[in-house]
């Protein structure tokens, strides 16, 4: 990966396919996994704070994992609520067809791994929950939770994981600011030097 990133929207190297092994949803699944995508040997921490902490959905209705990856988060979600329409967004593209593969692999038909222009501007959220892809530089990021969070339907949340260091304090005053009409954040729980975001978006 020295010369492309996990972001990158179609990585050039050649596909070499990783099978691992991890707690998702509470239990021990076997997963696929492949180079030129973001933790591609195990679920990274930040990720594992946000599935460990963060409320689980239980509604139905249409739910986001911003920056899927291979999938966790999505594979966590469409397990913990059937009911759920999960939409794995990502910009890389290899990452797309492994969640894809993970949710077939599953038995999941509620996962909808998609690339941020094919989610139908209909759609609406009844929860967000991303672990952001921080080091796409502020402007990006900004650019992103401003497209992504007004879609959040009133009365819902967004669970954002990051790492103190790279930024969460400073993350949590800009969404404060640049929401302070439509969304109340607020930090929902700390571990393992990650802290989790709840943005409210209000009736």
């Amino acid at each position: 990966m020295a010369s492309e990133h996990y972001f990158s929207s179609a990585p050039g190297s050649d596909l070499k396919l990783r099978q691992i092994t991890v707690k998702i949803a509470g239990a021990i699944r076997e997963v696929t996994t492949a180079n030129a995508i973001f933790s591609p040997e195990h679920i990274d921490t930040g990720t594992k704070v946000l599935m460990r902490e963060a409320p689980e959905p239980s509604g139905g209705g249409d739910i986001l994992d911003l920056g899927c990856g291979w999938g966790p988060i999505s594979l966590h979600l469409a397990l913990a609520d059937p009911s759920a329409t999960v939409w794995a967004v990502d910009v890389n593209e290899r990452a797309l067809e492994l969640v894809r593969l993970n949710a077939t692999n599953l038995g999941l038909t509620n996962v909808n791994a998609v690339l941020p222009e094919d989610v139908p501007e209909s759609v609406s959220f009844a929860g967000i929950w991303s672990n952001p892809p921080i080091r796409v530089g502020k402007a990006e990021l900004h650019a992103m939770l401003s497209h992504w969070l007004p879609r959040l339907t009133p009365g819902t949340d967004a669970w954002l994981v990051v790492q103190r260091n790279l930024g969460s304090d400073s993350l949590q005053r800009w969404l404060a600011d640049e929401f302070s009409d439509t969304l109340e954040v607020s930090r929902y729980a700390m571990d393992k030097g990650f802290r989790i975001l709840r943005t409210h978006r209000l009736p």
